[in-house]
């Protein structure tokens, strides 16, 4: 790749989103390593501080509307941590908070995380009136054994009462499913599958459990883990599988049924703009003088009190440098199967096209990226070496 020119961005044409994040969980998963933390112990402490959260989310979120242009908010995505912990009256509170500051689309999708063992009937049908359109259900395994290893705090039963519920009040729910997991076979993964993909679920997320540094795993790595050839033979079960039952792959962990993608998800693929509020919160916005990304401070009391007392709740901010903006833009872009249009490039970073020409020519001569002409996206071999692809724009 040649020097970084000028670059020429339009925020215009930029789809813009919303992250808000609840970071609160009854109890810390041993694999997790997302900004989660164990709630309050205390009868009703909880409770107690949801306001004052929710207060600040929308405090915090009003220091982007510089930024927002009159742009409509596509998506928004309440993740954690265990948002279903909330109360409707919460969820209701900051879902009208956000109307009232920014303008959503017509068809905006609002998606909720939500973890079995910690819902009932009337919380989904609160849920819902308040906005949220979107489920995304933490079942993980229909194992009792395999949940226990994952140190998950519900079980199978809770798990397919939260799934009765969410079909019954929710056309559109995703559930999270993990493999390789302790113990597990292939016959064991068959049957995880086949019970999800008759769930009455629009959309599966299948991660691969990975050992993640600093993780309660990472330190006491659980007995009767599938080596490395059995995990790759289960990625591969996993994606024939779930397309002969409805569901296509699109993107690296993402199944969906036809017209059910995660538009918030794919949102970030893309390589669009996102605000973001809530402890340890990540943003991403467009201006004209370039791309400017912002973390928020991780620990709930201490982002909770910088906003309150007025200051900034972003622990970092800085501006992307020109240079680093091809590697930003193909670590989200190709982890789609089907790639994004050339074009997709220089109008979410205001780069030209001939700033990767040269890489994307090698890496087709390498087989790794496809001759798709118009168009950018990994080979089968490309998407097996997903991270030296994308380091090839480093």
């Amino acid at each position: 790749m040649t020097d970084s020119p000028e670059i020429r961005l339009n925020p215009a044409v930029i789809p813009l989103s919303i992250y808000l994040h609840w970071p609160w969980c009854v109890r810390k998963c041993p694999y997790c390593d997302f900004n989660s933390h164990g709630a309050p112990k205390e009868p009703g402490a909880l409770e107690a501080l949801e306001g004052a959260y929710v207060d600040a989310l929308l405090t915090d979120l009003e220091a982007w509307l510089p930024d927002v242009g009159g742009r409509p908010i596509e998506s928004i995505f309440i993740g954690g941590g265990t948002p279903s912990l909330m109360s409707g009256r919460a969820m209701k509170g900051l879902l009208d908070g956000v109307r009232a500051r920014f303008s959503l689309a017509p068809d905006a999708e609002i998606t909720m995380e939500a973890n079995p063992g910690t819902l009932e009937a009337g919380k989904f049908e609160a849920f819902r009136e308040a906005g949220v359109n979107r489920l995304s259900i933490g079942i993980q395994s229909f194992s009792d054994d395999r949940l226990k290893r994952l140190g998950r705090i519900h079980n199978v039963r809770e798990a397919r009462e939260a799934i009765r519920l969410a079909r019954d009040i929710f056309e559109n729910f995703n559930l999270d499913l993990m493999y390789a997991l302790p113990g597990e076979t292939m016959e064991g993964l068959k049957e995880e599958l086949d019970e999800a993909a008759h769930s009455g679920a629009t959309h599966l997320s299948c991660y691969q459990l990975t050992i993640e540094p600093g993780t309660a795993f990472a330190k006491h790595l659980p007995e009767e883990l599938p080596d490395a050839d059995q995990t790759a033979e289960m990625g591969d079960f996993v994606e024939a599988f779930l397309a002969g039952k409805g569901f296509t792959r699109y993107e690296v962990s993402g199944y969906a049924r036809q017209g059910r993608r995660c538009r918030h998800n794919l949102n970030y693929w893309t390589f669009g703009d996102y605000l973001a509020a809530g402890a340890g919160a990540h943003g991403k916005v467009t201006t004209r003088e370039g791309i400017r990304r912002e973390m928020r401070f991780m620990n709930p009391r201490q982002y909770l009190h910088a906003v309150e007392e007025g200051r900034s709740a972003a622990a970092e901010i800085h501006r992307v440098d020109p240079e680093d903006l091809p590697f930003e833009f193909m670590l989200n872009a190709l982890r789609l199967l089907e790639g994004v249009p050339e074009c997709t490039f220089s109008e979410r970073t205001g780069l030209p096209f001939e700033q990767i020409a040269s890489t994307l020519r090698d890496l087709r001569a390498r087989g790794l990226i496809a001759d798709d002409p118009g168009r950018i996206r990994t080979t089968r071999l490309g998407l097996n070496f997903l991270s030296d692809v994308q380091e090839a724009f480093l």
